[in-house]
């Protein structure tokens, strides 16, 4: 059997792409990295890295014309600043929307584009690394099971019943992320999830904190903090 993992070279799709090697094998396994308008590229550049560390093939789309008239604070056409508050301080001003850095619909847009690719490449799983912690509050619903559960069974159908989507962590949190990812070997010192482009993290952005959070629930150390 073969999978396709959507890949950022984030915590969660790095954590997403190690339990589909250890399941199927590097030579099963396709990593799809997308672009979206994103106002830096070093998740991109990661995602190299590491597909070559594990010795999976990496493709690479480029879906950033969908969303040039979001005012999203991620995109590189906004001219809003990335919020540095934790979500759930964020959500306190939005009024029951989701975040600034939401980007419209994009795991269904993802989701979709994946499973084109997925069943061209004989593919049967889809996986990738939603979290309880980004749906909480409406955050970010289309990372909710809710969300994913719809997803899944339009891929399905959509699919001829040849293709699933596998999300491991929809009712987990981020430590639980990290926890599996520490048992798997991830090497999150190569990975990145800061909304800004600078040489280190800034600590501050709501992913920021959530990962170093989930480091320190694990009782280690975010690599890229140190």
């Amino acid at each position: 059997m073969k999978s396709l993992v959507l890949f950022s070279g984030g915590v969660d799709s790095s954590t997403c792409l190690a339990m589909a090697i250890d399941k199927y094998g590097a030579e099963n396994v396709i990593a799809l990295s997308v672009y979206y308008g994103q106002k830096h590229d070093k998740e991109i550049k990661c995602s190299e890295k590491i597909a070559e560390y594990y010795g999976v093939k990496l493709k690479t789309l480029d879906l950033a014309l969908i969303f040039a008239d979001s005012d999203c604070s991620l995109l590189s056409g906004s001219k809003d600043d990335i919020p540095q508050e934790t979500y759930a301080e964020q959500l306190e001003k939005t009024d029951g929307k989701p975040v600034s850095t939401y980007v419209p619909f994009r795991n269904g847009l993802f989701l979709s584009s994946a499973a084109s690719i997925a069943l061209s490449n004989n593919c049967s799983v889809i996986y990738y690394g939603a979290h309880s912690d980004d749906a909480a509050g409406n955050a970010y619903p289309d990372c909710s099971s809710d969300f994913n559960d719809a997803m899944n069974r339009a891929i399905y159908l959509g699919s001829g019943k040849q293709l699933e989507i596998i999300a491991p962590f929809v009712n987990l949190t981020k430590a639980d992320v990290v926890k599996k990812g520490l048992e798997l070997g991830v090497p999150y010192e190569m990975t990145w999830s800061c909304y800004e482009g600078g040489d280190k993290p800034c600590g501050v952005c709501g992913t920021c904190r959530d990962r170093i959070s989930a480091f320190e629930a694990n009782g280690v150390a975010d690599p890229l903090m140190k």
